[in-house]
């Protein structure tokens, strides 16, 4: 099991709950969560051990996102057919997407984790630039996924009408 299944199911993504987190609000909103992480942890050096209740209170922004926001008028927006692409990896057989996706993903995947690596240490180790520039690497390797996404749920969906169906 990949980590993105995991995260579905800790997420308890559901049909709607898929459908209201392709609104491009819960999308771009999500952006906010890797910095409002990060600062949460910083702040430790500020107020102490108050900063374990914000990084909770961000936790729970992550898990409430996808279910604040609206199902979308349409899901022509970039966002939301990123969304769509993430929702089509997962329910995809892995054997049958395509080789360049998967290249391509392995790939993005491990940069996003190394950007969250020297976040991690940058914030362990109270290091501005290593918590800055793994925090912009994380950011920037999603932002490449989320795009890698669009052409999968492009390419996947031509092809499959259940898919097809989630553009509207």
């Amino acid at each position: 099991m990949g980590i993105e299944n995991i995260a579905a199911k800790f997420f308890q993504m559901s049909d709607g709950v898929w459908a209201r987190h392709a609104n491009p609000w819960s999308v771009w909103t999500r952006y906010l969560c890797l910095p409002l992480l990060a600062l949460a942890v910083w702040s430790r050096v500020w107020i102490g051990w108050m900063s374990v209740l914000l990084f909770a209170l961000v936790c729970l922004w992550i898990w409430f996102n996808p279910r604040v926001f609206g199902k979308p008028r349409s899901t022509h927006h970039w966002a939301s057919r990123a969304v769509l692409g993430e929702r089509v990896l997962l329910k995809h057989p892995k054997t049958d997407v395509p080789a360049h996706h998967q290249r391509a993903i392995s790939a993005l995947n491990f940069l996003t984790f190394s950007g969250f690596a020297m976040a991690i240490y940058g914030l362990v180790e109270l290091n501005a630039a290593a918590t800055v520039f793994g925090t912009i690497v994380t950011m920037l390797g999603k932002t490449w996924f989320l795009d890698r996404m669009v052409w999968l749920y492009q390419e996947l969906a031509a092809e499959n009408a259940e898919y097809s169906s989630w553009l509207y």
